[in-house]
Parts: C-alpha cells; structure tokens; sequence
C-alpha cells in the first residue's frame, strides 16, 4: 500500500463512502443498521454532521476512497454539544493495515481543534479490534449494555468508551 492521505469530506466522495458503509450494514454487526441507506440519505446525514463544524475525513490511497471517519453529534439536547461520538469505516481490503488508527488519531486531533470536549465511542462488544484501538488511543471503558441490539438474528452487547479531548 502506498501512502495514505487524509483529507476533508468533499460531496464527490458519497458514493464510495456509501458503498464503504452498505458493507458494514450487509455483513457486519459493526452497525446495527440493517437497510442500506443510498447516496442522497448518507449525503444528507454528512450535511447534517458538517453544519455543526464537527470533522469528516476521508481517508484516500492512490487516487481512490479507502475509509472515513467522522466525529456526530453525541445527543441532540444543547447541553451536549461538546461531546461527540466518532465512527470509523474502511474498505474491507484497508483493514488491518494501521488505517483505522490514523484516522481515529486525526479525528481526535481535528475534533479537539472543533471545540469538542469529549469524545465516545460504541461499540458493539464482540469487536475486540475496536475496542483495542480505542484504548490505545486514551479510551477507557464506561460501561456495557447487554442484548441491546438484534441482528443477524442474534442478541448483540454493546460497549461506551469514552476520552476527553
């Protein structure tokens, strides 16, 4: 693999971002989302994320779309405004090769510079790797919910970390 570049969401990138994420809600319990959403829904969900100031970034190798990660708003109540939830997607051939780790590190960095105070993830428990990589990057555990999620016709767990940023 050749150097990775990561940059900013720009609106041409919504059809591989769609195509990205369709993988992980047709085949992963990553997502509990279980209908692909298209291009015109996950674009307007980037609009959504981009008009608060919150990052978007598009991680790219070699001219071509490879993952994304952005930072959503935790809860919609004005009281939790500084905090986020980041979320992290690759293509199935860039997992396992460090990117995951680089884009979580610059989402950490550019949502800081954004005004964020706290940065969450939730992840669905069985995703050891996930849980992993958040540690190594000053998430510690807050907590586990059980059978919180069906799908693939099994219960799912899910687990809060949280760091400040």
């Amino acid at each position: 693999m050749t150097d990775l570049v990561i940059r900013p969401y720009r609106a041409d990138d919504i059809a591989a971002v769609t195509r990205i994420y369709g993988h992980y809600v047709r085949d992963t319990v990553i997502t509990f989302e279980t209908e692909e959403p298209d291009e015109a829904e996950m674009a307007s969900r980037f609009a959504t994320i981009a008009s608060k100031g919150h990052p978007l970034l598009i991680g790219e190798m070699d001219g071509s779309v490879i993952g994304y990660a952005y930072a959503s708003t935790y809860r919609a109540r004005e009281a939790y405004r500084f905090t986020c939830e980041d979320s992290i997607y690759l293509a199935p051939t860039a997992v396992g090769h460090g990117i995951g780790g680089r884009l979580l590190g610059r989402l950490i960095e550019d949502s800081s510079k954004a005004g964020l105070r706290q940065m969450l993830a939730v992840i669905t428990a069985e995703r050891e790797n996930s849980i992993r990589l958040h540690a190594k990057h000053g998430f510690r555990m807050i907590g586990r919910y059980e059978a919180l999620g069906y799908k693939f016709d099994r219960w799912l767990d899910v687990v809060h970390m949280q760091r400040a940023l």
